[in-house]
């Protein structure tokens, strides 16, 4: 009997035991699962460094910034300074000292600019407004560009012979000086208007136009009234008429890149030929080139 009670009580600890042991095992296992996984973070890829651009500095005299004229007269040789390269030495050194290339250029051909204006008045018979008002207003119009220099400038004398219609209308007789600062007024009014429409335009060089070129065309405006007044209408819009097309072909002459490049490059022959060419025009007295045509049926009798 006692046998049978100690098989009993082993087979009870024997099947304790086996369904004990599972639960253990699942409930290890279910904590295991519960333990978060550690997430392995990625390894940042190092990127490489991006290499700066060099940016060209314009106020530095670098190959990459000087401009067209100042390379020419770097890779130009010279020989000795007398007595024919004064002048060469002189610009070179000039420009090493900050003097801009350009503006010499512009000086040594306004010289030609003159000689040409003085010709076509003398040879051609072209009247205009003196030589300095057509050689200013080319110098205009390579500031701000032929087609809206010739635009403020029509918008100028369309302003002004409307001040003398309204002075005429009104029958408003003022003197001469306080009559000047009127037509002043009214082309001033003008300008601001053509200024004011930049933003409707969207014209680039109206937006960048500077006060120079503008003062300029008006003192040439000013000439105009001063002709009206004097004389005629007519004669003003002649006048102001050939005055534009001598300062076009000034301005073809300024702007002509190969003349530029050889007055820079021979400033001495350069003056010599121009000197040259004054004299040899001062010393015709012949009827002009218009007096021919104009008297053309008297010269052929």
């Amino acid at each position: 009997m006692r046998g049978k009670i100690q098989v009993l009580v082993a087979a009870f600890i024997f099947l304790f035991l086996s369904s004990a042991l599972p639960a253990k095992v699942s409930a290890q296992k279910a904590k295991t699962l519960a333990i978060p996984t550690p997430v392995v973070s990625p390894t940042p890829t190092i990127e490489p460094a991006e290499t700066p651009v060099t940016k060209v500095d314009i106020t530095q005299k670098t190959e990459e910034s000087v401009g067209p004229l100042e390379k020419l007269l770097r890779e130009q040789k010279l020989g000795p300074v007398w007595p024919y390269n004064f002048l060469k030495y002189a610009i070179r050194n000039a420009v090493s000292a900050g003097v801009p290339a350009n503006t010499i250029v512009l000086l040594l051909l306004l010289t030609a600019v003159a000689a040409l204006i003085a010709a076509s008045r003398h040879l051609i018979g072209l009247r205009g407004f003196g030589i300095f008002m057509p050689a200013a207003l080319s110098v205009a119009f390579v500031a701000m560009g032929p087609i809206l220099g010739i635009t403020i400038f029509i918008v100028m004398i369309v302003f002004s012979t409307l001040f003398r219609m309204v002075t005429r209308r009104l029958k408003l007789k003022l003197q001469y000086l306080p009559r000047m600062a009127m037509v002043l007024w009214f082309v001033v009014i003008g300008v601001l208007g053509i200024l004011f429409l930049a933003p409707v335009i969207k014209q680039s060089d109206l937006k960048n136009v500077s006060i120079f070129p503008v003062l300029i065309l008006v003192l040439l405006a000013e000439d105009f009234s001063r002709v009206q007044a004097g004389k005629s209408i007519k004669t003003a819009i002649n006048m102001t008429f050939e005055t534009l097309i001598l300062a076009l072909f000034s301005f073809l002459l300024l702007t002509f890149s190969p003349l530029q490049k050889w007055a820079l490059l021979n400033p001495e022959l350069f003056l010599l030929l121009v000197l040259v060419f004054n004299l040899v025009v001062g010393k015709y007295v012949g009827l002009r080139f218009m007096e021919y045509w104009r008297f053309r049926k008297l010269i052929s009798r």
